[in-house]
């Protein structure tokens, strides 16, 4: 198990990485971030990625669905973003945000390894 420092430090080794948070959907806020640059502010991405995983959920409980996310994947001219909610035990309410140079990452690699980094997290 690992906690939320080591793993920060692990999502910022996927190849491409730019930035990694592990964000509270409930209040918006950033439990922990690592990275990050002048044109990506972690504690705002954090918080506006928290609307965007409320709608996900809102849009799945509107359809009925009985289903989980896994990831939700926004993809930008020079980014990718992953946005990862936790299942685990004391997880519920938190998810984790990778953010991702297009050019330099592998998106199936790192979303592989940041469903690894989410398995050891102990929150």
């Amino acid at each position: 198990m690992a906690n939320m420092d080591v793993s920060l430090k692990e999502m910022l080794t996927i190849d491409g990485a730019v930035g990694a948070v592990v964000a509270d959907y409930g209040s918006g806020m950033a439990l922990g971030a690592l990275g990050g640059s002048k044109d990506l502010d972690l504690q705002v991405a954090a918080a506006a990625n928290t609307e965007v995983v409320r709608a996900k959920l809102r849009a799945i409980e509107a359809l009925q669905l009985n289903e989980t996310i896994e990831d939700i994947l926004i993809t930008l001219g020079s980014q990718y973003h992953l946005i990862r909610p936790l299942t685990g035990r004391g997880g519920k309410g938190l998810f984790l945000y990778l953010a991702l140079d297009r050019g330099r990452a592998n998106l199936a690699l790192a979303r592989h390894q940041l469903r690894s980094i989410e398995d050891r997290l102990e929150i």
